[in-house]
Protein backbone atom coordinates (compact mmCIF):
# COMPACT_ATOMS: atom_id res chain seq x y z
CA UNK A 1 0.00 0.00 0.00
CA UNK A 2 1.47 3.34 -1.07
CA UNK A 3 2.16 6.14 1.37
CA UNK A 4 1.61 9.71 0.20
CA UNK A 5 2.79 13.17 1.21
CA UNK A 6 0.53 16.15 1.89
CA UNK A 7 1.87 19.68 1.33
CA UNK A 8 0.53 23.22 1.41
CA UNK A 9 0.87 25.02 -1.93
CA UNK A 10 1.76 28.53 -0.78
CA UNK A 11 1.14 31.52 -3.06
CA UNK A 12 -1.08 29.59 -5.47
CA UNK A 13 -4.85 30.05 -5.72
CA UNK A 14 -5.67 27.46 -8.38
CA UNK A 15 -4.13 24.27 -9.82
CA UNK A 16 -3.61 26.03 -13.18
CA UNK A 17 -1.21 28.43 -11.44
CA UNK A 18 0.73 25.49 -9.99
CA UNK A 19 0.93 23.90 -13.45
CA UNK A 20 2.20 27.15 -15.00
CA UNK A 21 4.78 27.59 -12.23
CA UNK A 22 6.05 24.05 -12.69
CA UNK A 23 6.25 24.43 -16.48
CA UNK A 24 8.45 27.50 -15.98
CA UNK A 25 10.63 25.57 -13.53
CA UNK A 26 11.04 22.70 -15.98
CA UNK A 27 11.96 25.16 -18.75
CA UNK A 28 14.70 26.74 -16.61
CA UNK A 29 16.04 23.77 -14.61
CA UNK A 30 15.06 20.79 -16.75
CA UNK A 31 13.36 19.05 -13.82
CA UNK A 32 10.08 19.16 -11.96
CA UNK A 33 11.14 19.01 -8.34
CA UNK A 34 9.96 20.46 -5.07
CA UNK A 35 12.62 21.17 -2.43
CA UNK A 36 11.83 20.65 1.23
CA UNK A 37 13.92 20.61 4.39
CA UNK A 38 13.24 17.12 5.72
CA UNK A 39 13.84 13.79 4.01
CA UNK A 40 10.92 11.42 4.68
CA UNK A 41 11.99 8.48 6.85
CA UNK A 42 9.42 6.30 5.11
CA UNK A 43 10.83 6.97 1.64
CA UNK A 44 10.60 3.33 0.54
CA UNK A 45 6.82 3.31 1.13
CA UNK A 46 6.41 6.65 -0.68
CA UNK A 47 8.37 5.45 -3.71
CA UNK A 48 6.05 2.44 -3.95
CA UNK A 49 3.42 4.43 -5.89
CA UNK A 50 3.00 7.46 -3.60
CA UNK A 51 1.89 10.93 -4.64
CA UNK A 52 2.27 14.46 -3.34
CA UNK A 53 -1.20 15.84 -2.56
CA UNK A 54 -1.35 19.65 -2.81
CA UNK A 55 -3.52 21.79 -0.51
CA UNK A 56 -4.58 24.87 -2.47
CA UNK A 57 -6.88 27.48 -0.93
CA UNK A 58 -7.63 25.33 2.11
CA UNK A 59 -8.54 22.19 0.12
CA UNK A 60 -6.68 19.20 -1.21
CA UNK A 61 -7.27 19.68 -4.95
CA UNK A 62 -4.60 17.84 -6.95
CA UNK A 63 -1.90 15.22 -6.66
CA UNK A 64 1.31 14.44 -8.48
CA UNK A 65 3.02 11.07 -8.56
CA UNK A 66 6.37 11.09 -6.74
CA UNK A 67 9.11 9.75 -8.99
CA UNK A 68 12.15 10.08 -6.71
CA UNK A 69 13.35 11.41 -3.36
CA UNK A 70 16.91 12.74 -3.22
CA UNK A 71 18.82 13.97 -0.19
CA UNK A 72 21.35 16.74 -0.88
CA UNK A 73 23.18 19.65 0.75
CA UNK A 74 22.42 23.12 -0.60
CA UNK A 75 24.89 25.96 -1.20
CA UNK A 76 24.55 27.15 2.44
CA UNK A 77 25.41 23.69 3.77
CA UNK A 78 21.82 22.84 4.78
CA UNK A 79 20.51 19.31 4.22
CA UNK A 80 17.47 19.23 1.93
CA UNK A 81 15.20 16.77 0.14
CA UNK A 82 14.40 17.05 -3.56
CA UNK A 83 11.02 15.52 -4.43
CA UNK A 84 10.93 14.71 -8.15
CA UNK A 85 7.36 14.93 -9.44
CA UNK A 86 5.50 13.68 -12.47
CA UNK A 87 4.40 16.79 -14.41
CA UNK A 88 0.78 15.59 -14.61
CA UNK A 89 -1.54 17.23 -12.05
CA UNK A 90 -4.34 14.78 -11.25
CA UNK A 91 -7.49 16.46 -9.89
CA UNK A 92 -8.88 14.84 -6.74
CA UNK A 93 -12.15 15.27 -4.89
CA UNK A 94 -11.83 18.67 -3.15
CA UNK A 95 -11.24 17.94 0.53
CA UNK A 96 -10.94 20.68 3.18
CA UNK A 97 -7.71 20.68 5.17
CA UNK A 98 -6.20 22.99 7.75
CA UNK A 99 -2.84 24.63 7.06
CA UNK A 100 0.38 23.31 8.63
CA UNK A 101 4.11 23.74 8.15
CA UNK A 102 6.25 21.34 6.15
CA UNK A 103 4.68 18.15 4.86
CA UNK A 104 2.69 15.33 6.42
CA UNK A 105 2.29 11.66 5.62
CA UNK A 106 -1.06 10.71 4.09
CA UNK A 107 -2.13 7.07 4.24
CA UNK A 108 -3.88 5.54 1.25
CA UNK A 109 -7.27 5.17 2.94
CA UNK A 110 -7.32 8.88 3.93
CA UNK A 111 -6.32 10.16 0.48
CA UNK A 112 -9.13 11.77 -1.53
CA UNK A 113 -10.08 9.85 -4.68
CA UNK A 114 -9.21 11.07 -8.16
CA UNK A 115 -11.95 12.92 -9.98
CA UNK A 116 -13.33 11.06 -13.00
CA UNK A 117 -12.14 12.30 -16.39
CA UNK A 118 -15.03 14.12 -18.02
CA UNK A 119 -14.87 15.04 -21.71
CA UNK A 120 -15.55 18.64 -22.57
CA UNK A 121 -14.53 20.17 -19.24
CA UNK A 122 -11.94 22.33 -20.97
CA UNK A 123 -14.75 23.99 -22.93
CA UNK A 124 -16.41 25.29 -19.75
CA UNK A 125 -15.57 28.79 -18.52
CA UNK A 126 -12.97 28.69 -15.74
CA UNK A 127 -15.29 30.19 -13.11
CA UNK A 128 -17.99 27.61 -13.84
CA UNK A 129 -15.47 24.77 -13.69
CA UNK A 130 -14.21 26.03 -10.30
CA UNK A 131 -17.75 26.30 -8.93
CA UNK A 132 -18.59 22.77 -10.08
CA UNK A 133 -15.41 21.51 -8.41
CA UNK A 134 -16.29 23.37 -5.19
CA UNK A 135 -19.67 21.63 -5.21
CA UNK A 136 -17.92 18.29 -5.83
CA UNK A 137 -19.91 17.81 -9.03
CA UNK A 138 -16.83 17.27 -11.17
Amino acid sequence: MALHLLKLCVGVDHPDELAAFQKRRIATTGRNAHITRQMPRRAKEILDGGSLYWIIGGKILVRQRILALESFTDSQGIRRCRIELDPELVPVRPTPHRPFQGWRYLVEKAAPPDLPQVKGLDALPETMRRELMELCLI
